[in-house]
């Protein structure tokens, strides 16, 4: 039995043993190495996942190549291309590990059993999304009406720690500045 999967469902809604174990089987535990991809642009995503260790993060490159970083993920954190997920449509993100990695997974197929024969995971899930949908609400109201040091001390406070394992590039890419602009945050 995961405690992690189990103590992460709980947090929002109360499953006994049995019925966690009955939940237990609609996910699939699964490992992916730095640098290794969960998710490729322009193909089909069949997967959201829940981290248990290590960082992700969720990007896509344009026209010129630049890499554009929507999302970083770590520990207890959801992470996919919902929207490819929920319309069954090929990515537009690419979703990769920036550490060694461990996550639950469940696809789309499996989610909606899941949901049909246990009606709180809805309501688990529900909650979950409407998490996700501030989170965004906020990262855009962000990006468009705070300056560069606001947006990386609002950074620094969202994900505690994190400076020490991502990589300047990638952190200048979510925070919408160069690499030269971010060392002049840092001092």
């Amino acid at each position: 039995m995961s405690q992690f999967l189990k103590a992460h469902i709980c947090e929002i809604i109360h499953l006994n043993d049995d019925e966690f174990e009955a939940v237990l089987p609609f996910f699939t535990q699964k490992k992916f190495r730095k640098r290794q991809f969960l998710i490729q642009e322009n193909q089909p995503v069949h997967e959201i996942y829940l981290i248990e260790k290590g960082i992700l993060k969720s990007s896509t490159v344009d026209s010129t190549g630049k890499e554009h970083i929507l999302q970083f993920a770590a520990p207890n954190w959801w992470i996919s291309d919902f929207a490819a997920f929920f319309k069954q449509e090929n990515a537009s993100l690419a979703v990769d590990c920036i550490e060694n990695t461990e996550v639950y997974s469940i696809t789309h197929e499996s989610l909606n059993n899941l949901c049909s024969k246990f009606p709180a995971m809805e309501h688990f899930f529900r909650v979950k999304s409407n998490f996700g949908y501030v989170a965004l609400q906020q990262r855009i109201l962000s990006l468009i009406s705070k300056s560069a040091k606001e947006r990386y001390e609002d950074f620094v406070r969202q994900y505690p720690g994190f400076t020490e394992h991502i990589p300047k590039q990638f952190i200048a890419s979510y925070l919408g500045v160069s690499r030269e602009t971010l060392s002049r945050l840092y001092s």
